[in-house]
């Protein structure tokens, strides 16, 4: 069966001599995974289609269960990303987080449109890597079915402070009168980096990264999103440790 799919290339992985083994979401089918053979031959009509952290159109073959890939041509290389190692490490660990909260073969054109959205507006330097990066983390969450309850105190249901506190393990906030009464890991959040997360939560798609913050709210704000998706999944990312090496 032959199938053509518009997808993001999430990892490639290097196959024998000349083949690729790539992960994909794709706009109509979720993630799955295809071989691109002689995608690494000189001169292969493949090779830059099946490449990790491009946008492309592929025509695939499906045969008992597996798939692979007969012809590609790019869409969108966001070809400013090679002009920066943080960028592409960035890039990296975007493509690291989606591909661990998405299934296989689970359609996910949100989460699809959202990766695709911070790439652009990463390799055409929109906004800091730091907002890119905080936004994607908490809307991602969000779509994946982690979205954190913002609406108020969790405790007393209602009280508002100045400065409130998110717990990343459980994602929810609560007031510094609450505070005292519960144990763990807080995260201050201000009004503007609340506002800010509430904003993300539920803005539209092309408006997402369109919010400014001074830069005390920025930093509760980066540190508030990172610490929810690295405690929500319970795991470590390298491409994350890799950006802030290079960062």
């Amino acid at each position: 069966m032959f199938k053509t799919i518009r997808g993001l290339i999430l990892r490639e992985v290097k196959y024998k001599e000349a083949d690729r083994i790539i992960t994909v979401l794709t706009d109509d089918m979720g993630k799955l995974s295809a071989k691109a053979r002689g995608a690494l031959r000189k001169g292969s009509k493949l090779s830059a289609a099946t490449q990790s952290l491009v946008f492309s159109e592929l025509t695939m073959f499906e045969n008992r269960g597996k798939w692979s890939v007969n012809e590609g041509s790019t869409l969108e290389e966001f070809k400013g990303l090679r002009g920066s190692l943080s960028a592409l490490a960035l890039a990296s660990y975007i493509a690291e987080c989606t591909e661990a909260l998405t299934g296989e073969e689970t359609p996910e054109p949100q989460i699809l449109q959202l990766a695709l959205n911070c790439l652009f507006a990463l390799s055409n330097e929109m906004y800091p890597e730091e907002h890119i990066k905080a936004a994607f983390e908490l809307r991602l969450m969000c779509l994946a079915g982690y979205e954190p309850d913002l609406s108020a105190c969790s405790v007393c249901g209602g009280h508002e402070t100045s400065e409130m506190y998110f717990l990343p393990s459980e994602g929810r906030i609560c007031c510094s009168e609450c505070r005292k009464k519960l144990s763990g890991s807080f995260f201050a959040v201000g009004d503007a980096a609340l506002d800010a997360m509430r904003y993300i939560l539920t803005a539209e798609p092309k408006r997402l990264l369109a919010f400014a913050l001074p830069e005390a709210a920025r930093k509760e704000l980066y540190r508030a999103a990172e610490a929810y998706l690295t405690a929500q999944t319970e795991r470590r990312f390298s491409t994350l440790d890799y950006w802030k090496k290079v960062k």
